[in-house]
Order: structure tokens, then C-alpha cells, then sequence
């Protein structure tokens, strides 16, 4: 809870609260807590368990499809928590990069994802996810817990993280949508040159204008070269 820090006044979103074991704790310390829960049952255990209280509203949508900028627009830049699923772990955190009404995020994830988020270039797992939410957000790892933390025990170790956007991003990019694309081009074949990797969109000009040597290959690019990529190619 520490590392959450909430004020009274915090525009706080929990996602995936499930039977509401950090609601609880959450509730008492802001005016308004919103939660965005999937299950439908568990919508409705939540609902009655706050006994309808306007102290928490729980939202029945899916935390990849939620209108954060609607909730946002009511309440003021919010603040991001939750235990999540790791079935939906990066894409939500894809999709949280790309949000620009967030202040924070504070979020248990997988170890694997944590240590992904957290990766510099060279490391062996950085990746796709490192470079696209590093380019508009800061994430830090705050501890590591076993599984005997939770009921029933994953077969993972979690992560707890703390993300904050960046004021303004790690590099300039002209185009959001070719940058993506050289991304995931470039990692989609991490193990072949960059030259191979993104024939058909960066050529001998591209690489030459970037000031990137097509020979190296997706994990040794810094977010800064990435961006300088996709730049170049964005003028074909």
C-alpha cells in the first residue's frame, strides 16, 4: 500500500479487482474508488459486498476495452492499479503506453514481464514490449513475491511495478503506426539483421538516414534508433 499512496482526492482505478481483497483496503483512503471487473459474478459479489456504497464504483466492462479517457475526462488524470491477470498483462500495458490520461500505474505482473518492461538493450529479454511502452512510459520493479502470496498459488513469481509516463517520450516519432510496424517487424525475426528483418520497408536510404547499420539485429536498437527507423521509413 505503500507504493500506492493514495490521497484522498486520487482519481484511483483498480482493475481486475476480483472478490475485492485490495478494494477493501483501497476504499477507506479515497473519496471514490472505480473498479473494472469482467466476471459478471463478481460484478454482482462486489457490488453487494460494498452494500451499493457510492464509495466504490464497480464498472462491468473489460479492462482492454474500457473508456479510461471518458473516466478521466469526469475525474482528472487517474491513477492505474491492480493484481493482473496474465493473460491479459501486456496487452493492457500496450494499451496503457498508448493512453495519455494516466498519471501512474502500479500493477503485479509476472516476473517475465516485469523483467521484459525493465530491460535495456543487449539483455535477453528485451523485446517489443520494452521498446513500445518505453517509449511514453517509465517502469520501475519494486519486489518480487512467491507464489505462496496468493490463493490459489500461480506457478510463477510475481512483480510488483511502478510506471509512470514519460513528459515527453524517449524519442520523436512521426508516425505511431510505422513505428509499431518496424517494431514488430524487427522482433518478429529478432534472430536475422534488420537489413532481412524490414525488407520492403527500410532499404539502403532508410538505414543511411536513420544512421542505423542494417547488420545489427532488433535487441541491440535503443528506442532512440527504433524511432530514427521508423522515421525514415515513414517518407516512403
Amino acid at each position: 500500500m505503500d507504493h500506492i499512496a493514495p490521497r484522498r482526492d486520487d482519481a484511483l482505478v483498480e482493475i481486475g479487482p476480483g472478490r475485492g481483497a485490495l478494494t477493501a483496503m483501497l476504499a477507506p483512503l479515497v473519496a471514490r474508488l472505480d473498479a473494472v471487473e469482467v466476471d459478471r459474478d463478481l460484478v454482482d459479489f462486489l457490488r453487494a459486498a460494498q452494500n451499493q456504497s457510492a464509495q466504490v464504483v464497480v464498472h462491468h466492462a473489460d479492462a482492454l476495452r474500457f473508456d479510461y479517457d471518458a473516466l478521466a475526462a469526469e475525474r482528472g488524470a487517474l491513477r492505474v492499479v491492480g493484481n493482473l491477470p496474465y493473460n491479459i498483462a501486456t496487452p493492457l500495458l500496450f494499451s496503457c503506453a498508448r493512453l495519455r490520461c494516466l498519471r501512474d500505474m502500479v500493477f503485479m505482473v509476472q516476473f517475465e514481464v516485469a523483467r521484459r518492461l525493465c530491460a535495456a538493450p543487449g539483455d535477453a529479454d528485451y523485446g517489443r514490449l520494452t521498446v513500445m511502452f518505453g517509449l511514453r512510459c517509465e517502469a520501475e520493479p519494486l519486489f518480487t513475491v512467491g507464489p505462496g502470496a496468493f490463493t490459489p498459488p500461480p506457478k510463477v513469481k510475481s512483480t510488483l511495478i511502478k510506471a509512470r509516463p514519460r513528459a515527453t517520450p524517449a524519442a520523436e516519432v512521426r508516425d505511431d503506426a510505422v513505428f509499431a510496424e518496424v517494431v514488430r517487424r524487427a522482433f518478429s525475426a529478432r534472430r536475422k539483421t534488420l537489413r532481412r528483418a524490414l525488407a520492403g520497408m527500410c532499404g539502403a536510404a532508410e538505414f543511411a538516414a536513420a544512421a542505423v547499420d542494417g547488420a545489427r539485429r532488433a535487441g541491440e536498437l535503443t528506442i532512440t534508433d527504433f524511432a530514427a527507423l521508423a522515421n525514415a521509413a515513414g517518407r516512403l
